[in-house]
This record gives structure tokens, sequence and C-alpha cells, in this order.
């Protein structure tokens, strides 16, 4: 809660309709230590990514490490999610072969999802993903991957097969191979990356400086008066946010492991 609270103790609510911070990037930097491992200090922002490493792996540990006959609700939903993956990404995306990318896919889905769902979780309040560093690791980790898969199956020819695209009129070929060179190996990792990273960004932004307002004018009701209505519209307007945020927190996760595996399935067949 502390973004809301810098949102809300730096409100000129006499001569401002909204509160911000003069600088928003003290909503996602978080400087101070909770303490020191030799040089490296470990902050709020260091704990809650290995917040969500441990509850990632914990949550398919737990899921999956029994196989009953009659599976627990808790374990029932994981093997769904498992499924979800497995089916309706990996297999409907790549083909057979999809299957072997499954704990890539899921590993990277159920991260996102985790790091993106602090972002409204009470006393959290933060998205990991709103960190250009992890979104920009976790494309690059499938930047890798897609890569070597493509030069590993298909050897020199898929480097051929993306620069001289032969489903393309041979008068344009030149013209589309070479913005597929660029889209291929320059552009993919930093849009996938970007996608993510400005989507949490917008989000928690919004919702930080609607509720803070929200509250911050309620609070100062003795002071303003009527002019303390503002803060309930935008108490409502970020209660609405908040909602669509859920569903955009899953739909993020979503679309980066999807377009993690479209990438794959690109270098498996080339061709396509």
């Amino acid at each position: 809660m502390g973004e809301l609270t810098l949102a809300a103790e730096v409100c000129d609510v006499a001569n401002e309709v909204i509160c911000a911070p003069s600088d928003v990037k003290h909503l996602f930097e978080f400087h101070d230590p909770w303490f020191t491992i030799g040089s490296y200090a470990f902050t709020r922002t260091t704990f809650l990514i290995f917040l969500a490493a441990f509850l990632s792996i914990a949550i398919l540990f737990f899921g999956l490490r029994r196989n009953r006959p009659v599976p627990t609700k808790f374990e029932t939903m994981v093997q769904s999610l498992v499924e979800f993956v497995r089916d309706g990404i990996a297999r409907d995306v790549i083909g057979p072969e999809g299957v072997k990318y499954t704990p890539y896919l899921l590993s990277i889905f159920v991260l996102i999802l985790v790091g993106n769902l602090f972002e409204v979780t009470p006393l959290v309040n933060f998205p990991i993903m709103s960190r250009m560093a992890i979104p920009a690791f976790l494309s690059l980790v499938t930047y890798f991957i897609f890569v070597v898969v493509g030069f590993s199956k298909n050897g020199f020819h898929y480097l051929l097969d993306v620069a001289w695209p032969k489903t393309v009129p041979i008068g344009l070929r030149w013209l589309v191979g070479l913005i597929e060179v660029v889209s291929t190996f320059f552009l993919r990792p930093l849009t996938l990356a970007v996608r993510l990273f400005a989507n949490m960004v917008a989000g928690h932004l919004m919702l930080t400086l609607l509720l803070g307002s929200g509250v911050a004018f309620v609070l100062a009701v003795g002071e303003i008066g009527p002019r303390a209505g503002i803060g309930l519209v935008w108490f409502a307007f970020g209660l609405l946010i908040f909602v669509f945020e859920v569903v955009v927190a899953v739909l993020q996760a979503y679309i980066f492991t999807l377009l993690s595996a479209v990438y794959i399935q690109s270098s498996v067949h080339p061709e396509h």
C-alpha cells in the first residue's frame, strides 16, 4: 500500500483533481534495502521476485506431485492449467512436438500470472512485471530457445527460409526477407517484453493514482467540503480498473506464453 500512500501524501486537494507524485518512478522503484548481503541490497522488489518464483514452484509442485484417483480442488485446478497450456497452447500452436516445450511454457505462464496478480493482492499491490528487467529476461529466454531450435532443426536453411521466403513473389522476396530478418532476430524479444511491461505499468499507474486520489479527497472532506465527492468518483473508477486489471493479469500471461509458442513454432516449421 506504500504506493497509494505516496500518491495521497503529495496531493494538493485544494488545487488538484487527481493525486500524482512529481516523479512516477517512485511508484515502481524501491531503493531502500531491507538488508544487505555483501554489496547486494535486498529490496522489496527483490523479495517479491523471489516470492513469485517460490509460489510458482509451490503451485506446480503441490498440484502435481500426487496422481490420486480423486484429486482435490486445488490439484484439479492445477491439472486443468497444465492441460490448458499443453493442449491449448503447446500442441495447438506448435503441433505434436509442442509437448516437449510444455514445461517451459507452463513455467512462464504461471510465473507471469503470479507476478501480475501481485498488482491486485492486498498488502502487495505491485506487479513485478512492471520492472522491465523481468519481462526482458523472459523474452530473451524465449528468443534463445526459438533461435537455437531453428538452427538445430533446420541448419542454415532456417536463416535462408526467413531471409528468402519462397511463398512471396520473387520480386518482393528481398524486401519481405529483410523485414522478416529484422522482425525475427531483433524485434521479437523487444516487442514481447515491452508488451507485457507496458500493460502492467499502465495498470499499476492507473490503480495507484485513482485509488490514492480517492482516499486523499475523502479524508480531506473537513477541509474541502463537497469537493471531497471527487474522491468518491476516483475511487469508484479505481474499483472498476481493479476488476479489469485481474482480467489483464491473466490475459497478459496468456499472450506472452502464446507468442512464445508461436515463435518456437516458426522455428520448428520456418517454411510456414
